[in-house]
Order: structure tokens, then sequence, then C-alpha cells
């Protein structure tokens, strides 16, 4: 697999070195670089909910439970914000999971027209587990960097997810539910 991985990402960096004549003209060519940040990106998220289907969530669960962990008094109007979810859907996903017993809506002490969204003694246990096969999964994942073409590489990310206007932690694919 990895061998097919390697000719992959050869063929893509020489794909766009190959320049026909009406673009030589151009200061400069595309390097590759946003077709493997969308390959690797792609690839990254199957391999992630392949992980975590045994845990019985899908990656839109797992986001939601680890930005209620991180958010004190989190509601759904700001977790749909944040996510840019229709509100709607957002209710959709938290209904999803209170089912599974892992998120509880309870009744704000600040502002009774509100509810908290809290994440359960379930919750708190499946998010370790996620984060446990999350942390596996970037480690497979960038197995062939140093510890520090690491760091560099999160850095960069970083930059361009600024220069993007995006918003850190929270994936995109949010916005398509």
């Amino acid at each position: 697999m990895n061998r097919s991985l390697n000719e992959r990402l050869h063929f893509a960096s020489n794909f766009f070195k190959l320049t026909p004549s009406f673009m030589k003209s151009r200061p400069q060519r595309p390097t590759g670089s946003a077709f493997l940040l969308a390959q690797l990106g792609a690839h990254a998220a199957d391999r992630f909910g392949e992980r975590i289907k045994k845990l019985g969530v899908a990656p839109r669960h797992a986001g939601i439970l680890r930005i209620i962990a991180r958010t004190p008094a989190c509601n759904q109007r700001t977790l749909a914000k944040k996510l840019r979810v229709l509100p709607s859907r957002m209710v959709i996903l938290i209904d999803e999971l209170a089912e599974k017993r892992l998120v509880e809506r309870k009744r704000s002490t600040k502002d009774r027209r509100h509810s908290e969204l809290v994440l359960t003694r379930r919750g708190r246990t499946m998010l370790e587990k996620l984060s446990k096969l999350a942390a596996e999964h970037e480690a497979d994942l960038c197995a062939a960097l140093t510890s520090k073409e690491r760091d560099h590489l999160a850095a960069l990310g970083r930059k361009i997810v600024h220069q993007q206007g995006l918003t850190p932690d929270v994936h995109p694919g949010y916005r398509k539910l």
C-alpha cells in the first residue's frame, strides 16, 4: 500500500511539473501543493472514519464531542455558528448524540431560555477513546516525518487555515451537512 501511495504522490508531483506552452509565460507554475493537501485530506478523513466506526460514531460526532468538551456553557446555537451548520441540522446532530447517551441538554443556570450541552460520563469516556484513536491515526499518517517535521507541517497548516479565513479546529465539511 505504501508503494502505491508513493507512486501516486510521485505522479501528482510530476503531473503539475508538465506545463503547457501557453502557461510558460506565467511567473510561477503550480507545485501540486493544493492537490497534495486535498489528496491527503481526503485520505486522512476516510481513514479516520474507518478507525472510529468500531466505536459507533461518525467523524461529525467526534468533532462535536470535542468542541462541547472544550467550550464552557456550550449551547446548540453557539455550536451551530461555530460549525457553520444550520440550527435545524444541529438539533438533529445533537439528538443523535443524545440517543447514544453521549450528550445531555441541561437548562442553563445563566439564561433559562437556553440549554447547555454537556458530555455525559459515557460521552467523556467516548472522547477519551476517540482521542486515543486520533493520536494513533496521526502517528500512522505522519510516520514518514520526524517529530520536527510534524511540528513544521502543523505550523504551516495553521498558517494556511488563518490565511484562508477558516475556523481553527473545525472541519469545513460541517457546512455541507
